[in-house]
């Protein structure tokens, strides 16, 4: 049975982004800025270690060997980064299509 653990720094990110997105008005209320990061936690969970893998290039291999892309929305792509090792995955970093290192994917 696969593992999944998602680093501290990555769960702080998240736990951030739900004010940020609020805040920022992308969301009208908090619960829907909760729900939007909580669809990322239940990807991660339940989800990623049934889609293949990407390589991740060697310019950012630092983020992590391998990643997967959640397509949140027409809009917007998640780019998750982890480490794998038999059953076990280690989230190592998490970005999305909007941000300039997604250039390298």
């Amino acid at each position: 049975m696969e593992t999944v653990t998602i680093r501290e720094d990555i769960i702080t990110y998240l736990d951030d982004l739900v004010d940020s997105l609020f805040a920022r008005n992308y969301f009208h209320t908090e619960q829907a800025a909760q729900a939007y990061v909580s669809s990322i936690y239940d990807f991660i969970e339940f989800q990623l270690t049934s889609f293949p893998p990407k390589n991740t290039p060697p310019e950012i291999k630092q983020l992590g060997l391998y990643y997967v892309v959640f397509r949140k929305s027409q809009r917007t792509s998640w780019y998750i980064f982890f480490e794998k090792k038999d059953n076990r995955y280690l989230v190592t970093f998490i970005t999305n299509n909007h941000m300039e290192i997604a250039a390298y994917l």
